[in-house]
C-alpha cells in the first residue's frame, strides 16, 4: 500500500499539511446536505449517480451523458483501467501513484519518463515525454496540475499530447483534480476538447476544493460512450454512497465558494512563499493549493516534535529524500509551520 498524506489517525492532534484539503473547510450546504443524508441511508443509493452526474454536467458545462461519478478520483481511475486493460501505458513521474497501480493491477507494461528536471532543461522534458507517445502505447496519463510537483502545463502542450495520442490510437487521462484552484482554470482545462476527442478522459473529484476526502467523491468526463458502458460494467452497481451523492449535489452548486477558496488560497499561497524566501528551501512548484521544495532531509521527522505533519515525497517515484510537499492552510496556521521550519533550519526557538 502506498504512504499517503493525511495520516490524522497516527498524529492526532497535529496540524495537517500533508494532505492539500482546502482549509477554508466544508461548506455550510454540504455540510447540511450530508446530514440530511442520513435520514435516507436505509435505501440504496440510486444506480449510475443518475441525479449527481446530472448536477456535475451543470457545474462543468457538459452533458450528463459524458459524467460517470465514482468513490473519489481514484475509483474512476481504477474503473477506467479495467474496462480497457491497456497492454502498455506511459506515465510521467513524479506523479500520482494511483495511476501506476491501477495499470499494474491488469498486468499493464508501465513505460515512465522522469519529468523533474532543471528548469533550463524543462523543454527537453517536455519533449521527451511527447516523444514516447508512439504506435505501441495504449494509454497515457498526465496530471495537471501535477501532483507532488505543482507544475501546470499550459494548454497548447496538453493540446499535441492529445493529438499525438489520437493518432497512435491512444487514450489521453488528464487528471483535472487540482485545477479548480487555478484562478486561468478556464485557459487550462481540456473540457472544450471531449466531444472533439473521443480519445480523451477527464478526472476531477470534490475531495479537495470541499474538503471531503472522507466521505470519497470522484468524477469523469468523457464523449465516449462505449467506454463509460464498459466502466459501468465494471463498476459496482451502488459504488456512490447515499451521503456522497447528496453532498455531491450540493457541492456542485457552490461556485461562490469556489470562488472564495481560490482568493484565499492565492493570498495564504503568496504569504507563504515570500517567507519561505527567507529559509534554506528551493521551491519548485505551487500552482495549486500546495507548495513543493527541497530542504534537508528528515525535516518531516523533525517537525513532528511541533505537531506538524507535513507530506515527505521520497516515496514517490523519480524523488529520493528531502523533497516535500505542504498544502496551503490558515495564517495562524501557516505561520505556526513557518515557526517550525526556522526552528529546525535556522535553529530559532520556538515561542
Amino acid at each position: 500500500m502506498h504512504k499517503h498524506g493525511g495520516d490524522i489517525y497516527s498524529h492526532p492532534n497535529f496540524i495537517d499539511f500533508s494532505a492539500n484539503i482546502n482549509f477554508l473547510g466544508v461548506p455550510e450546504a454540504v455540510k447540511k446536505a450530508t446530514q440530511s443524508a442520513l435520514q435516507e441511508i436505509t435505501h440504496y443509493p440510486q444506480p449510475g449517480s443518475v441525479r449527481l452526474c446530472q448536477t456535475v454536467a451543470e457545474m462543468e458545462h457538459v452533458t450528463p451523458e459524458q459524467v460517470i461519478c465514482g468513490n473519489g478520483a481514484a475509483d474512476v481511475i481504477f474503473s477506467l483501467v479495467l474496462a480497457e486493460k491497456p497492454k502498455k501505458a506511459l506515465i510521467p513521474a513524479p506523479t500520482f501513484q494511483e495511476y501506476e497501480q491501477s495499470l499494474l493491477s491488469v498486468d499493464c507494461q508501465v513505460e515512465v519518463v522522469n519529468t523533474l528536471k532543471e528548469k533550463t532543461s524543462e523543454i527537453v522534458s517536455e519533449e521527451s515525454f511527447l516523444d514516447k507517445v508512439m504506435d505501441d502505447i495504449d494509454m497515457v496519463f498526465f496530471c495537471n496540475p501535477n501532483n507532488p510537483t505543482g507544475l501546470l502545463k499550459e494548454r497548447e502542450y496538453l493540446l499535441r499530447l492529445l493529438q499525438k495520442c489520437e493518432k497512435a490510437g491512444a487514450r489521453l487521462v488528464v487528471d483535472e483534480c487540482f485545477l479548480d484552484f487555478v484562478s486561468e482554470a478556464e485557459d487550462v482545462t481540456m473540457k472544450p476538447f471531449l466531444e472533439k476527442y473521443k480519445c480523451l478522459f477527464l478526472v476531477k473529484a470534490f475531495t479537495k476544493m470541499f474538503a471531503i476526502p472522507g466521505i470519497r467523491l470522484g468524477y469523469g468526463l468523457s464523449s465516449d460512450k462505449s467506454l463509460l458502458e464498459k466502466m459501468k460494467q465494471v463498476t459496482q452497481p451502488w459504488n456512490v454512497s447515499v451521503i456522497a451523492q447528496e453532498a455531491g449535489m450540493a457541492a456542485a452548486k457552490e461556485l461562490g465558494f469556489m470562488e472564495r477558496t481560490r482568493e484565499a488560497v492565492a493570498e495564504e499561497k503568496g504569504y507563504l512563499l515570500e517567507e519561505l524566501k527567507q529559509l534554506p528551501v528551493e521551491i519548485y512548484g505551487h500552482a495549486a493549493n500546495f507548495i513543493f521544495f527541497k530542504a534537508e532531509k528528515g525535516l518531516e521527522k523533525k517537525l513532528e516534535q511541533y505537531h506538524i505533519l507535513i507530506r515527505d515525497c521520497s516515496n514517490f517515484r523519480g524523488l529520493e529524500e528531502g523533497w516535500y510537499r505542504i498544502a496551503v492552510r490558515s495564517r495562524t496556521e501557516n505561520q505556526t509551520l513557518l515557526q517550525g521550519m526556522r526552528a529546525v533550519l535556522l535553529a530559532e526557538k520556538v515561542l
